[in-house]
């Protein structure tokens, strides 16, 4: 049988049935930590069934036990408690199922569920699942608001009714889903992934009303806090009270101290809004009078100018100005041409004062030689030179005789 199974050489159901036990049997006692999701005890039997579940999955197994060893480590064990147990897997070839037998059983105090929340919270925290800067802001007006909570909870009434109170037109997809248990944290993810989905959807609700800390446990779990982080639609926190806060509240995108300040951050007020729209237009009414009453005012000072209230006396004095610039202009001009005029006589007289046309007039006489030259002496002009003779009126040529 130590052959490899083949088509041709099947192994028979027993043979499998042994190397799964053999398989199984190497594992050898381990400790398990799970939430009890059912106990059975059968009438004449101290053998005990438990139904352990996985927390954060949807994952159980079969533990059996006896009721001296329940009552030696966990003599108050219900139905949701939290466990830690020493257990040996077995396989049983009759049936084909797979259990756990315990010999002991450590019921999870309080204490150490605080404990170990208070290191998870460590934990998520440094890895930035609760960093303040990757939290999305909620949309003024939802179109869609989708709704976790459980069945006809209080927690539901108070979102739905308070906020169809403050908007009557917001739209809700609720999911109804357990808030506590075994079965809590697997339905709520689920619920949390349908939602996310939805494109229709703008805001994620989970509500809870109040409860212990173990009722709360759900809302702490590793599994749902990273369902949240990595849901793309804005999540709001709304679990239990104002002093309860379990990790999904630093993980959400908002918290919420109860759910009916849930339905308050989720959606605006209409009376509020409208009350706010109506003082925005008073004042932008009184802002709009004042500024046209200030421009009125202005334009009242602009007309009572004189500029704007007799514009044409501006022409006037230009006018005024512009006769009287002339008018000087005209005098000035008529001064200097006179001056000039005056200057021009002088000029002329000293001139003629100084003409050789005005000494001929007095009886003298300009002599020149043949040449052109003007005689000055005697000496310049030889016997028989032919001279010119200039006359105030008239020439004369002459022949030089010989000088005295």
């Amino acid at each position: 049988m130590n052959n490899p199974s083949t088509a041709d050489e099947p192994w028979p159901v027993r043979v499998v049935s042994q190397k799964i036990t053999a398989w199984i049997g190497k594992l050898g006692w381990v400790w398990v930590d799970g939430q009890v999701a059912q106990i059975s005890r059968r009438p004449g039997s101290s053998m005990v069934f438990l139904t352990l579940r996985d927390p954060a999955t949807d994952l159980s197994l079969t533990v059996t036990t006896s009721n001296d060893v329940i009552h030696a480590g966990a003599p108050q064990l219900s139905e949701g408690a939290r466990v830690v147990l020493h257990a040996k897997p077995e396989f049983y070839p009759a049936r084909g199922t797979l259990s756990l037998r315990a010999d002991e059983i450590r019921q999870v105090g309080l204490g150490e569920l605080l404990a170990r929340l208070e290191m998870l919270k460590k934990h998520l925290a440094a890895e930035g699942l609760f960093a303040r800067e990757r939290k999305r802001r909620l949309p003024f007006l939802p179109r869609r608001v989708g709704l976790i909570t459980g069945r006809a909870s209080a927690a539901e009434r108070d979102v739905l009714v308070n906020a169809q109170r403050r908007w009557p037109s917001v739209d809700f997809r609720v999911m109804n889903v357990p808030v506590q248990g075994p079965t809590a944290v697997p339905q709520i993810i689920d619920a949390l992934k349908v939602l996310d989905g939805d494109d229709t959807i703008d805001v994620i609700v989970i509500a809870r009303g109040g409860g212990s800390v173990e009722d709360l446990l759900p809302f702490s779990d590793e599994a749902l806090c990273r369902a949240v982080f990595a849901a793309r639609t804005p999540v709001v926190s709304a679990i239990g009270h104002e002093t309860d806060s379990p990790l999904l509240d630093h993980v959400a995108d908002v918290r919420a101290s109860t759910p009916t300040n849930a339905a308050e951050r989720i959606v605006p007020d209409l009376a509020e809004e409208q009350r706010l729209i109506s003082h925005a237009k008073a004042r932008l009414d009184r802002a709009i009078t004042h500024l046209i009453d200030r421009e009125r005012q202005r334009i009242e000072s602009w007309r009572s100018r004189p500029v704007l209230a007799r514009p044409e006396a501006l022409l006037d004095q230009r006018a005024a100005e512009a006769t009287t610039l002339r008018d000087r202009a005209a005098r000035s001009l008529e001064h200097r041409l006179s001056r000039a005029d005056d200057a021009l006589e002088h000029t002329v007289a000293r001139l003629r004062a100084l003409s050789p046309a005005k000494t001929l007039e007095r009886g003298y006489a300009i002599v020149q030689r043949s040449d052109g030259h003007v005689v000055r002496a005697a000496d310049e002009v030889a016997a028989g030179d032919i001279l010119r003779i200039r006359l105030a009126e008239g020439e004369l040529h002459a022949a030089a005789q010989e000088s005295s």
